[in-house]
């Protein structure tokens, strides 16, 4: 777990996963034009991704959908199965509810579509880099409705402090870290802390894992959101 002097790193690196070498190709030239962004490997498949993401640990993985033998959402299980802590972003052409449903259960931290702006794909990769939610708004409401059918109750004290527990429901809420700070009157470091904590103790890499943990366990509930 983390504390008030633990720094975060500085550079965020990445694994770009897609069956097109030419959208690969561009996709690296934009994230490379970033001095805060490095990639660190590709993919052409999903059994390619998960032996790529084994050898060079990137912070953010991101994921097409359809490709040829494995597909994302096998490579997204069977890579954070390995590596809980790993970002999965989706940049994908596909938005039916069921990809989307599949790769969050899967445990990607975020959706995009590949007509996403640049603007938007960069602040994606970084929230998910920095453990944040990357879901469209709608999205993230028919996410959150759809995980809270058959939730198993138990108690949260069992894994989570009272704090980090309103954290955690204020962060369901979509909300930035700076206004997670402001709602509960502790600073935007305190939040990142919290944060970082409560993903270590559930064995998470982002907050959308989170936040559907807490769903699925009852500590949230998607109506009063």
């Amino acid at each position: 777990m983390l504390d008030a002097d633990t720094e975060l790193p500085q550079t965020i690196s990445l694994l770009l996963v897609d069956d097109h070498p030419v959208v690969r190709k561009g996709t690296r030239e934009l994230l490379e034009g970033e001095s805060d962004l490095k990639v660190v490997g590709e993919a052409g498949s999903g059994e390619e991704a998960i032996a790529q993401a084994r050898a060079l640990r990137p912070q953010v993985i991101l994921m097409d959908v359809s490709m040829p033998g494995m597909n994302g959402i096998e490579a997204t299980r069977a890579i954070k199965a390995e590596q809980p802590g790993v970002g999965v972003l989706v940049l994908t052409s596909y938005d039916d509810d069921a990809y989307v449903f599949a790769l969050l259960e899967a445990g990607a931290a975020g959706y995009l579509l590949k007509n996403a702006s640049e603007d938007d794909l960069l602040g994606a990769v970084r929230a998910v880099a920095g453990g944040e939610s990357a879901l469209h708004p709608s999205i993230a409401r028919k996410v959150l409705e759809r995980f809270s059918v058959g939730s198993q109750p138990s108690p949260p004290e069992d894994e989570l402090s009272n704090r980090e527990l309103e954290v955690l429901r204020v962060a369901a809420t979509g909300h930035t870290n700076k206004e997670i700070a402001r709602d509960l009157d502790i600073s935007p470091r305190t939040v990142q802390v919290h944060l970082a904590n409560i993903f270590s103790k559930l064995g998470v890499g982002s907050r959308t894992e989170a936040v559907l943990h807490g769903i699925k366990r009852g500590w949230i509930d998607p109506k009063t959101l």
